[in-house]
């Protein structure tokens, strides 16, 4: 079925309307008044079908919820049980009466995200851009430039194990030497692959008694790898002598 819209033409003799209560200078509530929730109303009621059922929540509530959430990080469950305590939220959720009961369950937030999507996601924040625009919140200039916090983004980085840095260590060394022309007695590269591939398992398995062993055949090879360079320098600089 399609959403309705909250109705707020009907008049209650014994109830005032909020917004003759509230204060007008509240953000929130001049805020309310500058959203254009229309283009919402029919960009998300395209969504909906004509058709048996339960009635969806009003679109204005459901977006307005969403806004609210994200402005005071919230769960689902807490923004609808502080939306029954604020006569501010009711308003800006296109309520003009107050409510005592709660407009809509945590499991509602999760399905209208799901049902607008990544692109929904998008017109919202093509609409918050377009407010601050307007009401001077931000100027153009501070949209030109994009600061991406990437805090909580995987990033591909390996932990320097000492297994990993001997390794990287004798292959740095032997490359230098091949470079310059110093032919070593052996590179160890066969042997000390095993042997990184083994300490990680080993410490994976906690099995740091072998996993030290394997540690110390990198050190080694490390070791030789680096005195073997040492007598082919000392030897060369002889013969320049």
């Amino acid at each position: 079925m399609k959403p309705s819209k909250t109705d707020t033409s009907q008049t209650e003799l014994f109830r005032e309307r909020l917004s003759n209560q509230l204060n007008p200078q509240e953000p929130l509530f001049i805020l309310a008044g500058q959203i254009n929730w229309s283009l919402f109303e029919e960009s998300f009621g395209a969504e909906f079908t004509d058709g048996p059922g339960q009635p969806p929540k009003p679109i204005r509530l459901m977006l307005g919820l969403m806004m609210l959430q994200h402005m005071n990080a919230l769960s689902d469950e807490e923004v609808v049980k502080q939306w029954v305590q604020s006569p501010y939220w009711q308003y800006f959720c296109g309520f003009d009466y107050f409510q005592w009961k709660i407009p809509a369950d945590g499991s509602s937030m999760t399905r209208w995200r799901k049902r607008i999507g990544k692109e929904g996601l998008e017109k919202i924040l093509a609409q918050t851009i377009v407010v601050a625009l307007r009401t001077e919140t931000v100027l153009s200039k501070d949209l030109q430039t994009v600061i991406t916090d990437t805090t909580v983004m995987e990033k591909n980085i390996a932990f320097p194990t000492d297994s990993k840095l001997l390794n990287r260590a004798r292959e740095h060394l032997t490359t230098m030497a091949a470079k310059n022309g110093l032919k070593l007695r052996q590179t160890y590269k066969r042997t000390e692959r095993t042997a990184a591939i083994n300490a990680g398992k080993y410490a994976h398995a906690k099995q740091f008694k072998r996993m030290r062993k394997e540690v110390k055949k990198l050190k080694n090879y490390l070791g030789r790898v680096t005195r073997d360079i040492e007598r082919k320098i000392k030897g060369s600089l002889r013969g320049i002598a």
